[in-house]
């Protein structure tokens, strides 16, 4: 099948408006790979430094120029469920080096923090900034240069964002994402989403909402619905970054463990001291890149993405837009239900037919790009087509299967779910913003209404409580992008603007911050930018304003007069509330520098010196 035109010519200019930057990355890259291995460059004092604490037969090993050493940098920690089952990791993949002839160096943990834990709480404003501290903790990982490639263990929200930025930075190396899985199916998604609207309206106590959360949130792995971190194992799977099929296998399972020594085993494959070098530089690339894209598209992933991925791509020295997102949407269809964009979690979604399906509906109708280079080695995106089983014991590969196990969940390309994938960039007067549709129902997605504006998002809580709201309204949510205060989730407000849209009114949600994989069915334009903050509009709207969401049309406007409304002193809160506590102190410079929504949200800056 020959790729789609669209996807063709989106791939196109990227790649021409990259074509200087990405050059000048990939000469770096080129450099730091000319000496191999990396640790031949160290004096004798820094070696004996670098392998101090390993066994005789790994001293010697690394004293030489010969053996392979890899890094491991991992996520883990025990509080949180995705990250736990990582402790058992290390000693499998060092084990599973050793015997490939190499050796592995635990090189370096990662923070890993939950949105889930901090939902609604102040430590939330630190969570989007985590993404840029993870990459610098993986740089700080790496730099000791003793590695002739790299395993990185992470899975949740920022953690896979920020190894991917670090990874690039030191794309010379090769590297494997290794997934921990999902946790096994809890409480039914409908039913937790139920008693959280029932908690909302006053009508269940704290008990049973704490009683379903945690039957929903019950064990080792990641959440099961599909936000963030599940968006994350699908992109790196797409990107031909994971092995194939390894990205939704529960954790503590034989067939999890067989993937794990697998993917030790086969990044001491792709070393510059074999012939099959395939340093992550050659993996990603515009091609791949759009590969993501197209992946969330069809899955209906976390909007969060739209920020991740700009800033990765910009790390590899390619110029990733809101408007490619746009275009791709318009012919990618959406061929995945999984809540919030349905009832079905990310266990039923494998259990349907998983990547390999989705992967074979959007390569048999041009909509992926075939022939990039994956850490597999050759067949491109072919190869994960395929998914892992144990055959006696022995990991195997066999053909995914050719049409879906359950049509309710999977769809095909021929009778999707919806014809685009549900992601759509607005304009208008109030700036750019984001929207997800695919869980918002059609007669939802125009909405004109009077404005009701905060500058927190518990005065909107309040103002539910109160009454305030009951009413055709639009939360207009300000001063919560990445300079006023982090950029925090706001997945908080949906139960209370659910209820409301639920019992007839018109509403919808407009704010400068994030609502994430976890947006659901009330429409929500997120990621406003410029932020209210940074002198945007949305700092002028006024209680009573009318404003004017149209999803399919892909506008975000204000009915204002426009000599009056920008004549307007914008609104001025007292933001030093957000400056302490919960360690925000010490992030003061990253709210200084951070970029705008559009290019990332992130902290870095390009090289400017050649």
């Amino acid at each position: 099948m020959s790729l789609n035109s669209t996807v063709d010519a989106v791939t196109d200019r990227i790649r021409e408006r990259s074509r200087a930057s990405r050059e000048a990355y990939l000469t770096r890259c080129r450099d730091a790979g000319a000496r191999k291995p990396r640790r031949g460059t160290l004096s004798c004092g820094n070696l004996a430094h670098g392998f101090a604490a390993c066994g005789p037969s790994e001293k010697s090993d690394l004293a030489g120029t010969t053996t392979a050493n890899i890094a491991i940098v991992s996520s883990y920690n025990d509080m949180l469920s995705a990250h736990q089952p990582y402790e058992t990791f290390p000693p499998l993949i060092k084990q599973a080096v050793r015997e490939a002839g190499a050796v592995a160096q635990f090189a370096g943990g990662v923070p890993a923090m939950c949105d889930g834990v901090t939902q609604g709480q102040d430590g939330m404003e630190l969570s989007l900034f985590s993404r840029d501290v993870i990459a610098m903790a993986t740089a700080v990982a790496l730099s000791h240069d003793m590695f002739d490639g790299a395993l990185m263990l992470g899975i949740c929200d920022k953690i896979v964002p920020g190894l991917l930025i670090a990874s690039l930075t030191f794309g010379h190396l090769p590297i494997v994402f290794v997934p921990g899985g999902p946790m096994t199916t809890g409480l039914p998604n409908s039913e937790k989403t139920r008693i959280r609207q029932l908690y909302a309206e006053g009508k269940l106590g704290r008990d049973a909402l704490l009683e379903a959360e945690s039957k929903s949130y019950h064990g080792p792995g990641t959440c099961t619905f599909y936000g963030t971190a599940n968006s994350n194992q699908m992109l790196m799977e797409i990107m031909g970054l994971h092995l194939p099929g390894s990205s939704f296998v529960n954790p503590y399972t034989p067939l999890r463990d067989a993937l794990t020594v697998a993917a030790a085993k086969r990044v001491t494959e792709i070393t510059a001291l074999g012939d099959n070098y395939t340093p992550i530089s050659s993996v990603i690339d515009e091609r791949s890149m759009v590969n993501g894209v197209i992946g969330l598209l069809a899955t209906g992933g976390s909007t969060n993405h739209t920020m991740h991925l700009v800033a990765a791509a910009r790390a590899a020295g390619i110029h990733l837009t809101w408007a490619d997102f746009s275009d791709l949407s318009d012919v990618v269809p959406l061929l995945t239900r999984i809540y919030p964009n349905g009832t079905a979690d990310v266990n039923h979604f494998q259990a349907a037919g998983g990547m390999s399906l989705l992967i074979r509906e959007l390569l048999k109708t041009g909509r992926l790009h075939a022939d990039v280079n994956t850490v597999t080695g050759p067949g491109g995106m072919e190869r994960y087509l395929d998914e892992p089983f144990l055959d006696n014991g022995t990991l195997a590969w066999r053909p995914g299967p050719e049409r879906s196990l359950d049509p309710k969940v999977v769809a095909t390309a021929e009778k999707p779910f919806s014809a685009d994938g549900g992601l759509k960039m607005l304009d208008g007067n109030l700036g750019h913003a984001v929207i997800k549709i695919s869980a918002v129902k059609p007669e939802h997605r125009f909405v004109e209404a009077p404005a009701k504006v905060f500058t927190d998002q518990n005065q909107m809580i309040d103002a539910f409580k109160n009454g305030e709201m009951t009413r055709d309204v639009v939360a207009v949510v300000t001063f919560q992008g990445p300079k006023a205060n982090g950029m925090p989730e706001l997945h908080k407000l949906t139960p209370s603007l659910g209820v409301l849209q639920d019992q007839g009114f018109h509403v919808a949600l407009v704010t400068d911050g994030r609502m994430s994989g976890a947006s659901g069915k009330v429409p929500a334009a997120i990621h406003v930018t410029p932020e209210s903050a940074d002198g945007g509009p949305l700092a002028r709207v006024r209680d009573g304003d009318m404003i004017r969401l149209d999803a399919e049309k892909g506008t975000l406007e204000v009915l204002v007069d426009a000599a009056s409304f920008a004549a307007r002193e914008p609104l001025r809160p007292d933001l030093s509330g957000n400056d302490y506590g919960v360690g925000r102190e010490l992030f003061g410079v990253f709210r200084d520098a951070v970029g705008d929504a559009e290019s990332g949200a992130s902290v870095f800056k390009p090289p400017t010196r050649r």
